[in-house]
């Protein structure tokens, strides 16, 4: 039976890398009455007369106008010339920094106003709320966005909410839909639960046994199109993106992850990943597996492993990003000798052998070595067997400390909603009546900072446990490994996928094999 586990929403910001701001910024100010009265008029002469003293006032700001709308409404900004006409040029070059005095006065229809904010901000133009001293490419900015867009939610909720409500209950159901005619390995069943295709499913098994054995993204698509297998898609040519996908999809191991992306904005209908923002759901044993979890784990282990090594990473052949310059800490690389004679033979030496200037002193290795060398570590090692797995079960209980980093970005998260919604009440309470301004801003900016503060720690925290859990993975398949090993006589592939971490090579006679368990065995 299915178990659908509800993962919550719990992003209240996205804060992005800063956008680079100019030296000098082209600086425009927006001034808007909503009547036509005189004292709204002599409002709207005051807010002119003001942001051009304002915006002349500083060195760095080079003056781009004061745009003006007087005598009209805001509830849209259709009718709004002077705004239109202000976004036209913010999006032409010719301002980078807007003024205005407060959100209301920039748009009383969260929806005008968040889309105007968006769309300005992903061209790097900023808006400053001089109100509520609010930078819109600052973390500030992004809370005040985040609230923003839950207004305009509930503003469009006749339009959307209905279709909305309708896919959230059908995935709290644990209800799965793929388009199948995108999707590798699998085919509608009569009772429309996803059904195992057998051909398609061994290409899958191929994906993932190839990438096992150490190909690249780019090595696997080159393969499947020279054996003429047909993309998900039904084209003749794969791509590392299309590769990877594969290998990421947890519906390969009979579970369903739901509502991996959401519609941000319902004007645009422009979607997103779901970071946390919004509720996911999670369906275990949804339907039959073609890989089985443990593979499928050590596969996100091992792009997480190629991922942290960065563009560096090669999967040419077995050996490759697995042997180590002891001397310069590159990776070894593969070359041909004597490619077109009967003398030819593969070696492996420093990558940044003869680079700068510098030669490394680390002699190349053959294949051979490597194979030979590995037989005598492994054999080393299974004569001390018992010693070596109790000292891996100590390590795996030292290491284990899943439940505190658990528990401590927890409370992360929940330090993140508290402060959220005291910036919202701090927020509301400012727009809503006078107050001292210094004050506020001083108030603000303190739930600010404790806002990053948690933010960072929560970050740090998954970062760590995800690592921790990597790790523990890791010595739970080298102690299984060690186990299920035995003396052998020629060199074994399981067993160096298994237990082999890396070699590090610093002389002929000083080979280094270091398993998993960070046990180090030198030849």
């Amino acid at each position: 039976m299915s178990n659908v586990t509800i993962i919550p929403a719990r992003k209240k910001t996205n804060l992005n890398n800063p956008i680079p701001i100019a030296d000098v910024r082209k600086v425009a100010g927006y001034a808007r009455v909503s009547t036509d009265h005189d004292e709204q008029l002599t409002s709207y002469e005051a807010q002119v007369d003001y942001y051009t003293n304002y915006i002349n006032k500083h060195d760095d700001w080079e003056f781009a106008g004061i745009y003006t709308d007087e005598g009209i409404t805001a509830t849209s900004t259709k009718r709004r010339k002077g705004f239109n006409q202000m976004v036209e040029d913010a999006l032409a070059g010719k301002i980078d920094l807007i003024i205005t005095k407060s959100v209301s006065r920039f748009a009383r229809n969260t929806v005008d106003s968040l889309t105007t904010i968006r769309k300005l901000k992903e061209h790097g133009i900023e808006i400053y709320f001089e109100k509520e001293n609010i930078w819109t490419l600052d973390s500030k900015g992004e809370l005040l966005i985040t609230l923003m867009s839950s207004m305009a939610q509930e503003e469009s909720r006749n339009i959307s909410e209905n279709v909305k409500w309708g896919h959230r209950k059908r995935y709290a159901d644990g209800k799965v839909s793929v388009s199948y005619g995108q999707f590798l390995g699998y085919e509608k069943g009569e009772d429309g639960k996803m059904v195992v295709n057998p051909e398609q499913a061994k290409v899958v098994k191929y994906i993932y046994g190839w990438f096992l054995e150490g190909m690249s993204y780019h090595a696997i698509a080159n393969k499947l199109t020279e054996m003429g297998i047909p993309t998900p898609g039904g084209k003749t040519q794969w791509r590392q993106a299309v590769v990877k996908s594969i290998l990421m999809n947890e519906k390969y191991k009979g579970d369903a992850l739901l509502q991996k992306s959401y519609v941000v904005d319902f004007l645009t209908r422009k979607s997103k990943k779901n970071e946390g923002e919004i509720p996911q759901y999670y369906v275990e044993n949804d339907h039959e597996a073609i890989i089985t979890p443990e593979q499928f784990q050590e596969v996100q282990d091992e792009i997480a492993r190629r991922d942290a090594k960065g563009p560096s990473y090669s999967g040419a052949s077995l050996f490759a990003s697995k042997i180590v310059c002891g001397e310069c800490g590159s990776w070894y690389g593969s070359k041909v000798w004597h490619s077109n004679d009967r003398y030819r033979r593969v070696v492996y030496r420093c990558n940044h052998k003869y680079e700068n200037g510098k030669k490394c002193s680390t002699p190349h290795v053959t294949e051979d070595e490597i194979k030979d060398g590995f037989v005598k570590a492994v054999n080393t090692l299974l004569d001390d067997r018992t010693e070596v797995l109790e000292n891996a079960k100590l390590i795996k209980a030292t290491v284990d400390v899943t439940d505190r980093l658990g528990q401590e970005r927890d409370e992360a998260l929940q330090e993140m909603d508290i402060v959220a919604g005291l910036i919202e009440k701090c927020i509301g309470e400012n727009s809503r009546k006078a107050q001292d301004q210094k004050a506020y801003e001083k108030r603000y900016q303190k739930l600010a900072d404790r806002y990053e503060k948690a933010r960072e720690k929560s970050e740090t925290l998954t970062v760590q446990l995800a690592e921790t859990q990597r790790r523990l993975r890791e010595v739970d398949r080298f102690i299984k490994g060690l186990e299920d090993a035995y003396i052998i006589e020629s060199f074994d592939e399981t067993m160096w996928r298994t237990l082999i971490q890396q070699v590090t090579v610093y002389a002929k006679d000083d080979i280094r094999y270091i398993f998993k368990d960070g046990q180090e065995i030198k030849l």
